[in-house]
């Protein structure tokens, strides 16, 4: 099991190319589960997600295809030859959950397994599945599987209003209602960037949806869908990953590709705690004005600040003068990390949902272990600033969501690398 051994105490100086968004391209892979046609798609990063994901639509019968020689553009298309998702796949990636919606809505049957992913907390399927019914399916549980079927007629069109915005029941919903019949109207839907690239990607291949961005998506049903080519957006947590490394380092890198508007209030959070990022026609410009101080903020939904942010900010936070509050809205289990980077000297207390930092001069290497994909990289940042030397290990979580996380920071004056196990 590969680890990363990390000597603190460089700036960061240089340019770091943003890849796709892991979290859009999941769902538009999905998407190719709608149509027959190829559907293909440009700027795919190089995860283990992508492959997981590649894996569990080949299982279906639908041919994943490299269309380019890098293997950032992917052609996707084929037939249904089977209806499952196994729990070898889906164990390994929440997102695998995804196919169940086109599934449905295309073939009129689906069984899929219980997904897994990251051990931060209950993410229950419950708002995907009560959407479903709502919109005609029969579905049933049994032995860890979802068995969902649709009637003779197919879905229809309903209006799901839903309790909490959640981004895969918004996914899973927006791709079953393209092909149901008649109007389908999402409220409380969520906001995310990537659900806009996923909506504005099934107009493309010939939906009828309105209200993108909004958090209500009304959708007209067709009765079959085409291909189409079309473009993953920049993925904003790796935007907002690599900013904190560059601040807790003191140094100054050019996010090539990275995109403010898609970050939220990530952008506003990270000016508060004394970090300047500034946008021009090609990317991001990111540097830390003086030093760093103590903030407060809480997790929302988009355009709040992301859970996804939430690691990466509190290892920043950990050397910045004062106190600060971090609030986790969205995922009970997803201070993990804290531990972790307390054995790194961090003053950090755990109270509920509330974690108080309290911020130290220094931090110092020490062994620790990821404990999931965004956590990760929190320990990769504070490591970054630590004296001395930092093991971080179970790197096989951040390899889901970074793309060559250590060649880029290397490439920028990090003093990291790679330890095979």
């Amino acid at each position: 099991m590969d680890k990363f051994r990390i000597r603190g105490g460089r700036p960061l100086e240089g340019a770091i190319t943003i890849g796709g968004a892991k979290n859009a391209a999941l769902p538009l892979m999905a998407a190719g589960l709608l149509t027959a046609d190829r559907l293909v798609l440009a700027n795919v990063p190089l995860l283990d997600d992508i492959r997981t994901m590649g894996s569990l639509l080949a299982q279906h019968g639908v041919a994943v295809e490299k269309a380019s020689n890098d293997g950032r553009t992917l052609s996707i298309g084929g037939p249904i030859t089977n209806t499952e998702a196994p729990y070898d796949i889906v164990r390994k990636m929440r997102a695998s959950f995804l196919v169940l919606g086109p599934l449905l809505a295309r073939i009129g049957e689906a069984r899929v397994s219980l997904p897994g992913g990251c051990a931060i907390g209950a993410r229950p399927v419950d708002l995907h599945l009560k959407g479903l019914e709502q919109m005609g399916a029969e579905i049933t549980l049994d032995a860890g599987y979802v068995n969902a079927k649709a009637p003779n007629q197919g879905l229809h069109g309903a209006t799901i209003v839903l309790p909490f915005p959640s981004v895969g029941a918004t996914e899973n919903l927006l791709m079953a209602a393209a092909l149901a019949d008649g109007q389908t109207t999402l409220a409380n839907a969520a906001r995310e960037p990537e659900i806009a690239n996923l909506a504005e990607c099934l107009v493309a291949m010939g939906a009828r949806i309105t209200g993108i961005g909004s958090d209500t998506l009304t959708i007209e049903g067709v009765k079959k869908l085409h291909g189409a080519t079309v473009a993953i957006i920049p993925d904003r947590i790796e935007t907002g990953s690599y900013a904190c490394a560059a601040a807790i380092t003191g140094g100054s890198i050019r996010l090539n590709n990275g995109c403010i508007t898609h970050l939220g209030a990530v952008v506003r959070t990270l000016a508060e705690a004394g970090v300047d990022i500034t946008q021009d026609k090609g990317g991001v410009t990111v540097s830390r004005r003086n030093g760093l101080h103590g903030i407060d903020f809480i997790t929302e939904p988009y355009p709040g600040f992301p859970t996804d942010m939430q690691a990466q900010l509190m290892a920043l936070l950990c050397v910045a003068e004062g106190a600060s509050m971090i609030t986790e809205n969205i995922f009970e289990d997803r201070f993990m990390h804290v531990p972790e980077l307390n054995r790194m000297g961090a003053r950090i207390n755990v109270h509920g949902a509330s974690a108080i930092v309290r911020g130290t001069p220094h931090l110092s290497g020490a062994p620790v272990m990821a404990s999931d994909l965004r956590a990760s990289f929190g320990l990769i940042v504070a490591g970054l600033a630590a004296s001395g030397e930092t093991i971080v290990n179970r790197v096989y979580h951040l390899d889901r969501g970074y793309e060559a996380a250590e060649e880029k920071l290397a490439a920028c004056g990090a003093n990291i690398e790679r330890v095979a196990a």
